[in-house]
Protein backbone atom coordinates (compact mmCIF):
# COMPACT_ATOMS: atom_id res chain seq x y z
CA UNK A 1 0.00 0.00 0.00
CA UNK A 2 2.80 2.20 0.59
CA UNK A 3 3.97 2.16 -2.66
CA UNK A 4 1.20 3.05 -4.36
CA UNK A 5 0.64 5.99 -1.78
CA UNK A 6 4.20 7.21 -2.86
CA UNK A 7 3.38 6.59 -6.55
CA UNK A 8 0.32 8.53 -5.96
CA UNK A 9 2.01 11.41 -4.09
CA UNK A 10 4.52 11.47 -7.22
CA UNK A 11 1.96 11.82 -9.97
CA UNK A 12 0.12 14.54 -8.07
CA UNK A 13 3.71 16.60 -7.49
CA UNK A 14 4.16 15.96 -11.61
CA UNK A 15 0.42 17.42 -12.18
CA UNK A 16 0.43 21.18 -13.31
CA UNK A 17 -1.95 21.89 -11.14
CA UNK A 18 0.08 20.36 -8.24
CA UNK A 19 2.84 21.57 -9.38
CA UNK A 20 2.28 25.19 -8.37
CA UNK A 21 2.40 25.99 -4.89
CA UNK A 22 -0.66 28.25 -5.12
CA UNK A 23 -2.92 25.54 -5.86
CA UNK A 24 -2.07 24.10 -2.77
CA UNK A 25 -3.96 27.36 -1.14
CA UNK A 26 -7.23 25.59 -1.01
CA UNK A 27 -6.38 22.36 -0.42
CA UNK A 28 -7.69 21.38 3.79
CA UNK A 29 -7.58 18.64 6.08
CA UNK A 30 -10.89 16.87 6.78
CA UNK A 31 -13.39 18.36 8.48
CA UNK A 32 -15.18 16.83 11.39
CA UNK A 33 -17.80 16.03 9.12
CA UNK A 34 -16.04 14.81 6.58
CA UNK A 35 -13.67 12.34 8.60
CA UNK A 36 -16.73 11.28 9.96
CA UNK A 37 -18.31 10.00 6.67
CA UNK A 38 -14.29 8.56 5.84
CA UNK A 39 -15.22 6.66 9.07
CA UNK A 40 -18.79 5.19 7.96
CA UNK A 41 -17.12 4.21 4.86
CA UNK A 42 -14.54 2.67 6.22
CA UNK A 43 -16.80 0.91 8.63
CA UNK A 44 -19.08 -0.24 5.86
CA UNK A 45 -15.95 -2.16 4.16
CA UNK A 46 -15.06 -3.88 7.16
CA UNK A 47 -16.14 -7.83 6.94
CA UNK A 48 -20.00 -8.62 7.61
CA UNK A 49 -18.92 -11.19 9.97
CA UNK A 50 -16.92 -8.27 12.59
CA UNK A 51 -19.62 -5.54 11.74
CA UNK A 52 -22.26 -7.86 13.34
CA UNK A 53 -20.36 -7.70 16.62
CA UNK A 54 -21.03 -3.83 16.48
CA UNK A 55 -24.53 -3.94 15.77
CA UNK A 56 -25.92 -0.32 16.39
CA UNK A 57 -22.15 0.98 16.66
CA UNK A 58 -22.08 4.73 16.06
CA UNK A 59 -19.07 6.55 15.18
CA UNK A 60 -18.53 9.93 16.20
CA UNK A 61 -15.29 12.23 14.90
CA UNK A 62 -14.56 15.35 17.72
CA UNK A 63 -10.86 17.10 17.31
CA UNK A 64 -9.34 15.57 21.08
CA UNK A 65 -10.59 13.47 24.09
CA UNK A 66 -12.13 15.52 26.82
CA UNK A 67 -10.09 15.88 29.54
CA UNK A 68 -11.78 13.13 31.55
CA UNK A 69 -10.83 10.06 29.20
CA UNK A 70 -7.51 11.23 28.88
CA UNK A 71 -6.90 11.71 32.47
CA UNK A 72 -9.27 7.97 33.08
CA UNK A 73 -6.36 6.53 30.63
CA UNK A 74 -3.54 8.01 32.03
CA UNK A 75 -2.55 9.92 28.22
CA UNK A 76 0.01 12.18 28.80
CA UNK A 77 -1.00 14.62 25.81
CA UNK A 78 -3.93 14.94 23.67
CA UNK A 79 -2.20 13.11 20.86
CA UNK A 80 -1.92 10.41 22.91
CA UNK A 81 -5.04 8.87 21.60
CA UNK A 82 -6.08 8.52 18.36
CA UNK A 83 -10.10 6.79 19.26
CA UNK A 84 -11.89 5.05 22.06
CA UNK A 85 -14.42 2.13 22.19
CA UNK A 86 -17.18 2.66 24.48
CA UNK A 87 -19.47 0.40 24.96
CA UNK A 88 -21.09 -3.20 25.89
CA UNK A 89 -19.84 -6.03 23.49
CA UNK A 90 -22.73 -7.55 21.49
CA UNK A 91 -21.73 -11.27 23.19
CA UNK A 92 -21.49 -9.44 26.84
CA UNK A 93 -25.26 -7.27 26.64
CA UNK A 94 -27.87 -8.00 28.62
CA UNK A 95 -31.52 -8.43 27.06
CA UNK A 96 -33.12 -7.24 30.45
CA UNK A 97 -30.48 -4.25 30.62
CA UNK A 98 -33.20 -1.15 30.50
CA UNK A 99 -32.13 1.92 28.39
CA UNK A 100 -28.30 1.00 27.45
CA UNK A 101 -26.57 3.15 25.46
CA UNK A 102 -25.70 2.15 22.15
CA UNK A 103 -21.76 1.49 21.31
CA UNK A 104 -19.62 3.72 20.20
CA UNK A 105 -16.15 4.76 18.76
CA UNK A 106 -15.21 7.79 18.89
CA UNK A 107 -12.17 8.94 16.32
CA UNK A 108 -9.91 11.75 17.67
CA UNK A 109 -9.39 13.98 14.55
CA UNK A 110 -6.58 16.31 15.29
CA UNK A 111 -4.46 13.15 16.79
CA UNK A 112 -5.23 10.99 13.16
CA UNK A 113 -3.66 13.93 11.29
CA UNK A 114 -0.83 14.42 13.15
CA UNK A 115 -0.58 10.96 12.97
CA UNK A 116 -1.19 11.03 9.05
CA UNK A 117 1.52 13.62 9.18
CA UNK A 118 4.08 12.29 10.30
CA UNK A 119 3.42 8.77 8.73
CA UNK A 120 3.50 7.54 5.15
CA UNK A 121 0.58 5.70 5.07
CA UNK A 122 -2.86 6.68 3.31
CA UNK A 123 -5.43 8.67 5.18
CA UNK A 124 -8.28 6.10 4.77
CA UNK A 125 -6.07 2.96 6.23
CA UNK A 126 -5.31 4.80 9.40
CA UNK A 127 -8.64 5.37 10.08
CA UNK A 128 -9.88 2.03 8.78
CA UNK A 129 -6.49 0.77 11.83
CA UNK A 130 -8.01 2.63 14.14
CA UNK A 131 -11.88 1.61 13.79
CA UNK A 132 -10.45 -2.52 13.51
CA UNK A 133 -8.15 -1.88 16.63
CA UNK A 134 -10.86 -0.09 18.73
CA UNK A 135 -13.64 -2.58 18.03
CA UNK A 136 -11.26 -5.16 17.98
CA UNK A 137 -9.58 -4.75 21.62
CA UNK A 138 -12.76 -4.12 23.39
CA UNK A 139 -14.18 -8.39 21.88
CA UNK A 140 -10.76 -9.46 22.26
CA UNK A 141 -9.31 -10.25 19.28
CA UNK A 142 -5.90 -10.97 18.59
CA UNK A 143 -3.49 -8.70 17.29
CA UNK A 144 -3.30 -11.43 14.26
CA UNK A 145 -7.14 -11.13 13.93
CA UNK A 146 -7.01 -7.24 13.78
CA UNK A 147 -4.65 -7.56 11.11
CA UNK A 148 -6.81 -10.08 9.15
CA UNK A 149 -9.29 -8.02 9.07
CA UNK A 150 -7.52 -5.06 8.16
CA UNK A 151 -5.47 -7.21 5.25
CA UNK A 152 -9.34 -8.17 3.96
CA UNK A 153 -10.43 -4.90 3.48
CA UNK A 154 -7.18 -3.39 1.46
Amino acid sequence: MAGSVRSLTTAAMVDPIFADPLAWRMVKAPSLEELETLAETAFRRLPQKFRALCEGLVIRVEDFPTEEVLDELGAQSEFDLLGLFQGVGLPFRSEGAPGQMPNMVWLYRRPILDYWAEHDEALGAIITHVLVHEIGHHFGLSDGDMAAIEASVS
